[in-house]
């Protein structure tokens, strides 16, 4: 049997609508209840339950020193109190998040269920707030639940306020950074703020100090709900830093983009202090549009120069555990002088002063060359880095080079330039550099791979014309050393050195001069003919290099006329020079100085010294033929009768040591390696050494 649903107009619908009716009634004079108790007394006795409520909710103690009132004036929330605190996490190192003498606001109650905060009105007087991060970014003071981490800073939505004497102080340990802000006073009439809201401020920035001002230019936008026009300048270690753009809330910056501009006179002071170690740079220039999320700052479309050198490119700053940068750059001219940074000197220095007086600012010795200048270790081992840098041409007096293309790779001390190739003089450099400061001292390792180079375009320069030389040079300098800066690591370097010349022609007035052949240079000098050009069937620059010392192992340079040969070296510990070429000739010559031409001096001030005590010997020794016999046979003693043996080209172009060179005829070569090769203590060379030299050093020919 079915019971009967009750329709409209029955007895049953009537009485369920007089019950619904009258519960309806009873919540609304429930509610008007309450209204009108919390309205009569200001809801002044809900202070207590307040501090209680308000603190569990945000496990943190808050206390109210003085008056209170919470109640609905009319539907609105009224909050106001007096001394109101609220404290920090255990952690921090100030005791309160937030105090203030006294605040008094209008709440919009439908936002505090649905989370998005807004006052109507707000009155704070002699507000204080610290921000403050977790050391280890885990969470900070403003974020009340551990669980959700650190959350961003959300200011809630204000209509019209009336802010006085407040300030807010900011510490992020990760940045080491401290700052103390003083915010203008802040008014705002009918959703406006009535004039541009001015911040004024200084703090430390990993113990640099700095200061800042900043302004909200946006008199006609409503306080965070409209858009806010930030102006700021910060100002640290002699640089200036702009940064403008349209926050879409008055305190959020959160992935949006902003305009920024750097100047100073040194970028390298600037990225220091961030803790970022790059060579010193002179006075730069630098814009671009940065965007914050969270521990990112990507910096994009940055344009500029530093010194005369242009820039562009990104980067981007990770500030997690361990600070990181990657940049991209490109530079379509880079000035030689701005690229002296990169071995450690002053630009500026070298620009006035040039090389050896910037040398000797880095603390090296007088007439020094390579820099003393220590390689910034401990910042090196702190923050990590990836370079990308393409460079279109170097505007340099002598060194024509052009499309250099370097890759870095900075990971927790350890600092590798691979590949960082360039072209020279349409040959082609390729380098691996690595500097290794994890181990005390700096392991450091140079590659430098010379691919074939045409020598005239090469020594431009100095003075060479191209026309009449088509002879190339190739070569290697593979060196491995200890120390913290570039003198100490050449100065302990153990490797080799080597530089061959393939067949090829060379200017008879470059060469002659060499050979200090004086018959024949004064005889093409007065025929005119100092161009004509001289074959070079091969030749070969090389050097061993033990503990600093680098000795000429061998120089042999082989022409259609003459055997080039010379003993002696260079040292990078002290960069004295001290070589002695002779030429030998393969024909007989009158008034031929066979005698040794001496390389002497140094890095920084090398000197030729022709007249060496062979020629003098040979001077006296014709003087005394003159005087006992006849003036013609004083000229005897300059005679070269023409008994150079033709090197065999295999070994030179293989770049073998000296005790792998022979004669054309196969034979021993006695005219090199003297003294110059590595021997055992009894004076003979192993067989592992032999057949170390007797392998291909060049591995790129």
């Amino acid at each position: 049997m079915e019971t009967a649903t009750p329709t409209a107009g029955t007895p049953e619908t009537s009485r369920r609508r007089r019950i619904l009716l009258r519960v309806g009634a009873g919540i609304l004079i429930a509610i008007l209840a309450v209204w009108l108790v919390l309205f009569v007394t200001k809801g002044r006795f809900l202070k207590r339950p307040f501090e209680s409520i308000v603190g569990g909710l945000t496990n943190r103690t808050v206390r109210v020193g003085g008056d209170f009132q919470l109640y609905f004036a009319p539907l609105r929330i009224k909050l106001y109190a007096e001394r109101l605190s609220i404290s920090n996490p255990a952690w921090a190192s100030r005791p309160n998040l937030f105090t203030a003498d006294r605040i008094d606001t209008r709440i919009a109650p439908l936002s505090l269920i649905f989370g998005k905060r807004r006052l109507y009105w707000l009155d704070l007087q002699n507000g204080a707030v610290d921000l403050e991060w977790k050391p280890d970014h885990s969470t900070n003071s403003w974020t009340f639940s551990e669980k959700k981490g650190g959350k961003p800073l959300d200011f809630p939505r204000i209509d019209v306020a009336s802010v006085r004497g407040t300030s807010v102080r900011y510490v992020d340990p990760r940045m080491r950074l401290l700052a103390d802000l003083g915010i203008e006073d802040i008014r705002s009439e009918d959703a406006r703020i009535g004039k541009a809201v001015g911040v004024k401020g200084k703090g430390l920035i990993r113990g640099t100090p700095f200061t800042v001002t900043a302004r909200l230019l946006s008199p006609d936008a409503t306080v965070n709900r409209g858009k806010n026009e930030l102006v700021a300048r910060m100002r640290a270690a002699g640089n200036v830093v702009d940064v403008a753009g349209t926050l879409p809330s008055i305190a959020d910056i959160e992935n949006v983009p902003l305009r920024t501009s750097a100047r100073g006179r040194d970028l390298s002071t600037l990225l220091a202090i961030i803790d970022v170690a790059i060579p010193q740079t002179r006075a730069y220039q630098l814009r671009s549009r940065l965007v914050k999320d969270g521990e990112v700052y990507r910096f994009t479309q940055m344009t500029g120069k530093a010194g005369d050198t242009d820039l562009a490119g990104t980067l981007t700053i990770t500030n997690g555990a361990r600070l990181h940068l990657d940049s991209t750059l490109a530079t379509r001219t880079l000035d030689i002088i701005d690229a002296a940074p990169f071995i450690g000197y002053n630009p500026d220095i070298v620009a006035d002063k040039g090389a050896v007086a910037a040398a000797a600012a880095t603390g090296a010795g007088g007439q020094r060359l390579l820099p003393d200048a220590r390689f910034p270790i401990d910042t090196m081992q702190r923050f990590d880095a990836d370079l990308k840098w393409t460079i279109g041409r170097v505007r340099s007096r002598n060194l024509p080079i052009s499309n250099v293309d370097l890759t870095l790779d900075l990971e927790r001390g350890k600092l590798v330039l691979s590949p960082l190739t360039f072209a020279m003089a349409r040959g082609n450099v390729a380098s691996d550099v690595t500097f290794d400061t994890r181990s005390r001292p700096s392991a450091v390792h140079y590659d430098i791979r010379l691919a074939p180079t045409p020598l005239g375009r090469l020594l431009a320069g100095w003075g060479v014309a191209e026309a009449g030389t088509s002879g190339v040079v190739k070569g290697r300098v593979d060196l491995n050393g200890r120390g913290d800066t570039i003198h100490d690591s050449l100065a302990s370097a153990n490797g080799r050195i080597a530089f061959i010349l393939p067949a090829g022609t060379l200017w008879t007035r470059n060469a002659e001069l060499a050979e200090l052949d004086l018959g024949t240079f004064v005889q093409k000098m007065f025929e005119q003919r100092l161009k004509e050009p001289v074959r070079i069937n091969c030749g070969l620059i090389g050097f061993t290099v033990r503990r600093g010392i680098a000795a000429a192992d061998p120089v042999l340079i082989d022409t259609s006329k003459n055997v080039i040969v010379a003993r002696g070296g260079f040292s990078f510990r002290n960069e004295a020079i001290d070589l002695a070429f002779r030429a030998d000739s393969k024909r007989v010559s009158l008034f031929s100085g066979q005698s040794p031409v001496g390389l002497t001096g140094s890095f920084a001030a090398p000197g030729i010294n022709p007249i060496s005590g062979d020629l003098l010997a040979r001077a006296g020794a014709g003087l005394g033929l003159a005087v006992v016999a006849t003036p013609l046979a004083g000229v005897l003693a300059f005679v070269d009768v023409g008994d150079a043996k033709a090197a065999a080209c295999g070994p030179v172009l293989a770049g073998a040591r000296a005790s792998a060179q022979k004669t054309k005829d196969g034979e021993q070569r006695e005219d090199v390696g003297k003294g110059t090769t590595a021997k055992s203590k009894d004076g003979k060379q192993s067989e592992p050494e032999r057949k170390a030299q007797r392998k291909k050093f060049l591995g790129i020919f």
